[in-house]
């Protein structure tokens, strides 16, 4: 028999799951092309040409390291952000550095709160550093915030997570709850504060970024990958109080951001017209995405972000097998795991062509599901 590797208890005991099946993945398993991606809040718009004509222009860097310290981009994001670059950690997208946000807080026992339903990602990395999981009901359509905090008194919890705006249904909170709720927080709980869709919200759903960086307990996450269309660069970054930012400096990988990604990043911050394009668009293909619900008799939620949740009216395997239906007709979706939000699919924003194929494989799906 062969040897196998020394695992930890911990890693025995996990699942072998991910926390997303991408839609290469559908393609090579179920054997049929993805026409319409419109299923991962990718930016189907794409960056803007000067990012793309500065990738070219450093093409030829590539064989050097990146700067450890990322002190370009952060120089740029500290002014874009009005703040001090020691308020800002970069790393590998939003997913990246919720894992070393876990690191730093979570060992095995450790009580984390979280909604149950949001983003999968963060469970991942709770559950890989032996967390214990508090999940939270929804309250309609939104993260409940009320749940929330009483679950992290409730049970000492050493971190909370809370999305806004939400992943998977789009919904948001306007500024003065999440203050509200911050002020609340035990100053012994880390809060993840995931404003991965901050571009595509509503002005009123944010505190200014100066309301929370004496608190060293907030961390707040955005990212290139939504719309500024950097999705394959993966680059995110952390705003937070200077003496919790400078703790990833302890586990951090210093050389894991490519370099080519980071300026990539620095060359779509500085084009901030493209970006306001790009949400204009985004804003029209939502409109767009509820027409085609609407005309097919179904409900589309209020969106916050660059995707539309779908009230199906129905129950998860019906959800489920509109999801299938679409992906074998080469248009990939996604929907929520757990119900009662797993009645709604999730469509992406995109371009006008991938519309027009959602609007038109959508009724002969409905229709033959019946």
């Amino acid at each position: 028999m062969a040897a196998f590797p020394r695992f930890t208890s911990l890693i025995k005991e996990l699942p072998s799951t991910v926390p997303f099946v991408g839609p290469e993945a559908l393609e090579r398993t179920r054997n049929y092309p993805i026409i319409a991606r419109i299923g991962a809040n990718e930016s189907g718009f794409g960056p803007a040409p000067s990012v793309l004509a500065a990738i070219r222009e450093a093409a030829g860097d590539i064989w050097k390291y990146s700067d450890s310290e990322h002190l370009s981009l952060r120089l740029a994001l500290a002014e874009h952000h009005d703040c001090k670059p020691e308020n800002l950690m970069i790393g590998e997208g939003v997913d990246g550095l919720l894992g070393m946000a876990v690191r730093l807080v979570v060992s095995p026992g450790t009580t984390v709160v979280t909604s149950l339903g949001a983003y999968p990602t963060f469970n991942y990395h709770v559950d890989g550093f032996g967390g214990k999981r508090v999940s939270v009901p929804y309250a309609g359509d939104r993260e409940d915030l009320d749940a929330l905090m009483a679950a992290v008194k409730e049970h000492d919890a050493t971190m909370v997570y809370f999305a806004n705006p939400d992943n998977p249904m789009g919904s948001f909170w306007h500024e003065d709850d999440v203050i509200r709720f911050v002020e609340e927080l035990p100053e012994t709980c880390m809060m993840v504060l995931d404003e991965a869709y901050c571009e595509c919200g509503p002005a009123e759903a944010f505190p200014a970024i100066d309301r929370f960086l004496d608190r060293p307990n907030v961390l707040r996450f955005r990212t290139f990958s939504k719309a500024y269309g950097l999705a394959g660069a993966r680059a995110g970054y952390i705003i937070g109080e200077t003496e919790t930012i400078a703790a990833f400096n302890k586990i951090r990988n210093h050389f894991g951001m490519p370099r080519l990604t980071l300026v990539a990043a620095e060359a779509a911050l500085a084009d901030q017209a493209y970006l306001q394009s790009v949400i204009g668009r985004i804003r029209e293909s939502r409109d767009e995405i509820a027409r085609i619900a609407r005309d097919n008799g179904l409900e589309p939620l209020p969106s916050a972000t660059n995707f539309v949740a779908i009230d199906c009216g129905r129950d998860g395997a019906y959800s489920r097998a509109i999801v299938d239906a679409l992906g074998a007709r080469g248009v990939f979706i996604r929907m929520p795991g757990v119900a009662p939000l797993d009645r709604c699919i999730r469509v992406s924003t995109g371009p006008s062509e991938d519309m027009d194929l959602f609007a038109q494989e959508l009724p002969s799906v409905l229709q033959a599901l019946g």
